[in-house]
């Protein structure tokens, strides 16, 4: 069985994030004119947390204790606030001092990276399996990417500030992996949470830099793309990783600038150039062999109990209810040890070692 046909869903979650995302780059450059660079930064995040933590609100006050969602317990805080100071703190305050003594065409090469950081932070530290055909299209993905950004009219080289925009790019690997450690939660709560955070000190380091606040107008514009291009685009992304891993919805993730270029080409009309076509075959041809990547042999599954948001028609979740009618629910549950077989990715249910 090829895993095309059972993670569609999540497939398609991270490659619309993928494009959600790659669509804030220019959108936010029609608002650049009137916000400086860090500020609008600190105003996107902020519409992120703020946004969804007003739409949590309204969901519970509509929906009333009937959520599917499992809450954050206090096991989960660790891995929040690492993933808040690796991602939301840690990377953007080290990207913004490398980017000073770094030329533009080298940093955005290097922060292709991401994707790459993660990969590796999840199989060598959270023991993600990853196959031959991932790797390689991981390969393929991050060489895509770099002919896309790359820049042959401008000056580029290697120094300690260029390894300053690895660095960003290594705390925000940590950043996905923490975050896809807590992926069975709220994704509704992990979002608001790290975006008014990241936010706040974000529009703390802008003031303390000569920042100022712009017009009402223009900040109600970049709060409402925050909240779309960044707060729905990493909840999808939050839910790619639940049934994905960290690794793979990050090379779907990759394919950002990819929307970016296309989304460019239809607001300003700008040609993305001959790299826009060399990089594109690559990103293609990386994508599909994850979407027909193979993973099927027999596991075990240990006993173990958690909370998340789950149906009963998934073959791991055989425990009974009173309220059989409810299709999708979440609750405290035991998963007893069961052996078998089927095709399935590093999701909650099955982050075995190979």
């Amino acid at each position: 069985m090829r895993m095309l046909n059972t993670d569609t869903v999540p497939r398609l979650q991270a490659i619309m994030a993928a494009i959600l995302f790659g669509a804030s780059a220019p959108l936010a450059k029609m608002l650049l004119g009137n916000i400086q660079p860090v500020m609008l930064a600190a105003l996107l995040y902020l519409g992120c947390g703020i946004g969804l933590f007003i739409f949590r609100l309204l969901r519970k006050f509509f929906a009333g204790s009937i959520l599917k969602e499992a809450g954050l317990t206090p096991p989960d805080i660790p891995w929040l606030i690492g993933a808040i100071l690796a991602g939301g703190v840690a990377a953007p305050i080290i990207l913004m001092f490398s980017l000073k003594n770094t030329s533009a065409a080298t940093a955005s090469l290097l922060l292709n990276f991401e994707g790459v950081a993660t990969s590796l932070i999840a199989v060598l530290f959270f023991k993600e399996a990853l196959g031959k055909r991932v790797w390689a299209a991981v390969a393929i993905i991050t060489l895509a990417s770099v002919v896309l950004t790359w820049d042959g009219k401008e000056a580029w080289g290697l120094s300690v500030w260029a390894a300053g925009v690895l660095l960003a790019c290594i705390f925000w690997g940590i950043d996905n992996n923490f975050t896809r450690n807590i992926s069975a939660k709220d994704p509704l709560s992990i979002v608001s949470i790290k975006g008014i955070a990241a936010g706040s000190v974000s529009f703390i380091i802008a003031m303390f830099t000569g920042g100022s606040i712009p017009r009402f107008s223009a900040v109600f514009a970049a709060l409402i793309l925050g909240f779309i291009s960044y707060g729905i685009s990493i909840i999808l992304f939050i839910l790619a990783m639940r049934s994905l891993g960290a690794a793979r919805s990050s090379a779907f993730f990759a394919s950002a600038p990819f929307a970016g270029a296309l989304i460019s080409l239809l607001l300003y009309r700008e040609w993305p150039g001959i790299t826009f076509l060399i990089s594109l075959p690559f990103m293609i041809a990386g994508t599909a062999l994850i979407l027909w990547e193979d993973h099927l042999h027999l596991h075990k599954h240990e006993r173990f109990e958690h909370e998340h948001r789950h149906t009963h028609d998934d073959g791991h979740h055989n425990h009974q209810h009173n309220d059989d009618g409810i299709k999708e629910h979440s609750h405290w549950h035991v998963h007893e040890e069961i052996e078998h077989q089927h095709a399935h990715a590093p999701d909650i249910h099955h982050r075995h070692v190979h």
